[in-house]
């Protein structure tokens, strides 16, 4: 059986990652607090930020604003999605 964690973003107790996600303290701290499920919505909304911003994930200055979002995303007021943005029908 899997560790399970309270997770930030769903507010239930839920499958825990089985891997620090993210270097550093961010990482350590998604991993204490975020879910399978959680880490899978933020994957989700990534790759929206990366597609519509048409960011390069290897350029620092991507990685800075998409580690800023995901900070957002789990423990502050939440990622937006661009407003550019048109879900698949």
């Amino acid at each position: 059986m899997g560790r399970k964690v309270k997770c930030v973003l769903l507010g239930i107790e839920a499958d825990g990652l089985d891997y620090v996600p993210y270097p550093g303290e961010l990482g350590k701290k998604i991993y204490e607090n975020v879910s399978q499920q959680a880490w899978q919505k933020w994957i989700e909304h990534q790759t929206i930020l990366i597609n519509e911003y048409r960011l390069t994930p290897i350029e620092p200055k991507a990685r800075e604003f998409l580690e800023t979002e995901m900070e957002k995303f789990f423990f502050g007021e939440g990622s937006s999605i661009p407003d550019e943005f048109v879900p698949e029908a």
